[in-house]
């Protein structure tokens, strides 16, 4: 995924379809800089992570 598209996902509020390891997760920060982005997944919302943008995949 794209920096770009990771932060209009963020800002959106909407419900879109992102998965990280092939785990459905929700963003909750985009970090422009370093081109990281602060998840949690989806089923687990209290294990958040900080990973690279391009690991996102939108479905």
């Amino acid at each position: 995924m794209e920096v770009i598209r990771a932060k209009q996902i963020a800002e959106s509020g909407d419900i879109v379809h992102v998965t990280y390891e092939g785990k459905r997760v929700f963003i909750q920060h985009v970090d422009e800089k370093n081109e990281m982005a602060r998840i949690y997944e989806q089923e687990n919302p209290d294990k958040e992570m900080v990973v690279p943008i391009r690991l996102l995949h939108e479905e």
